[in-house]
C-alpha cells in the first residue's frame, strides 16, 4: 500500500481542496483537541523557518501530539555525511508523520518515496509549498466567500517564490484570473505561462506596481525578493528594494480587497498598511494552525 503524502499541490483534487478546507475551519472553531494523542511528528527544516515551523508545531500541540525534530541542519548527522534518504527512513521509524523542509527542489518527493510514514512538503527550494497554499485559499475564502471568479495580482518574486507556483496551480480549478507584477529578472516562470494557458486562465504580465495594475483585483499577493535563491548578490542588489505597497496605491482599490503575504516581508510592504482594514497578512499566518491541522488529521487518517 503506498503511503499518502502531500508534496505538491496537485497531490489534492478540487474536492480534496474544498474538503481540508471545511476541515481546517471546524478546527478554527475548536482549534484545541486530543486527536493526536499518542501521535509524535517529526519537523525536519534543513531551511530557517519561523512561521511554517512553528505553525505545524503549533497545530500538533493543540491537538495533543508530540514533536520531534531539527531546525538547524548543522546539528545533525548530515554533516557527518548521513544521505537524505537514510535520515529520513531512520526518522520514519520513530515518528508517525514527517514535515520537511529543504532547499532542494524535489527533495520532498524522494522523501515521500522512502519513507514509511507520511510525509509533508513545508517548502523545496524554488518549486512548491503545497500547506502555504491550502492557508492562502483558506485565507481567500475567508475574506471573499467565495474561491471562484476571482482576480488575483501577485507581485515581487514569481521566479523563484514557491508559494505563488503552489497557488496558481491550485487555484486553477476555480476560474481566476491573474495579474503578475514582476521585474523582467523575476518574471514567472514559462512553465506556468504554460499551465494557465493550458488550463485557458487568463493573465496578464506587467512590470510596474501602480493604482492602475491593482484597480480590479480582489486579492493582492505581495512576496519577498528572496535573497537565498540568488547565485550572484550583484543581481540581487538589482532586485531587491524594486516594489514598495503604501497606502496611497490602496486608495482606489476595492472594497473587498485582501493584501495577503507569506512572510516574512522586508520592505515590499510599507509598515502603514498594517493599519489598514485590507491587510490581512497577520490573519493568513494565523490561519495556518487550522489548515495544517486538517492536512496533519487528512493524512493520519483521522
Amino acid at each position: 500500500m503506498s503511503i499518502k503524502s502531500l508534496v505538491s499541490i496537485a497531490d489534492y483534487s478540487k474536492e480534496k481542496i474544498l474538503q481540508i478546507l471545511d476541515k481546517a475551519a471546524k478546527f478554527e472553531e475548536n482549534p484545541n483537541q486530543r486527536i493526536l494523542q499518542g501521535k509524535v511528528v517529526a519537523t525536519l527544516f534543513f531551511e530557517p523557518s519561523t512561521r511554517t515551523r512553528l505553525s505545524f508545531e503549533t497545530a500538533v500541540n493543540r491537538l495533543g501530539g508530540r514533536i520531534i525534530g531539527f531546525s538547524d541542519a548543522s546539528t545533525t548527522s548530515g554533516t557527518k555525511g548521513e544521505t537524505l534518504k537514510d535520515t529520513i527512513i531512520m526518522v520514519s521509524n520513530y515518528a508517525d508523520l514527517i514535515v520537511m523542509r529543504n532547499p532542494i527542489e524535489g527533495a520532498a518527493r524522494y522523501a515521500s518515496e522512502v519513507s514509511s510514514v507520511p510525509v509533508i512538503n513545508a517548502g523545496d527550494g524554488a518549486n512548491q509549498h503545497p500547506t502555504q497554499t491550502m492557508l492562502d485559499l483558506y485565507s481567500i475564502k475567508k475574506t471573499q466567500g467565495r474561491l471562484e471568479n476571482l482576480k488575483i495580482c501577485m507581485v515581487g518574486d514569481l521566479k523563484y517564490g514557491r508559494t505563488v507556483h503552489s497557488l496558481i496551480q491550485a487555484m486553477s480549478h476555480f476560474n481566476p484570473t491573474f495579474s503578475f507584477i514582476a521585474p523582467k529578472e523575476l518574471e514567472l516562470p514559462e512553465e506556468y505561462k504554460r499551465f494557465c494557458k493550458e488550463h485557458n486562465i487568463p493573465f496578464e504580465e506587467h512590470t510596474e506596481l501602480n493604482e492602475t495594475n491593482i484597480a480590479d483585483a480582489d486579492i493582492l499577493y505581495m512576496t519577498r525578493v528572496q535573497k537565498e535563491r540568488f547565485t550572484d548578490l550583484f543581481e540581487y542588489e538589482k532586485v531587491k528594494d524594486v516594489y514598495t505597497l503604501r497606502n496611497k496605491l490602496l486608495e482606489n482599490t476595492k472594497p473587498n480587497l485582501r493584501i495577503l503575504h507569506p512572510l516574512p516581508r522586508v520592505n515590499e510592504i510599507d509598515y502603514d498598511v498594517d493599519n489598514n482594514e485590507k491587510a490581512y497578512y497577520f490573519q493568513q499566518a494565523k490561519n495556518g494552525v487550522y489548515a495544517r491541522q486538517a492536512v496533519i488529521c487528512d493524512l493520519l487518517g483521522l
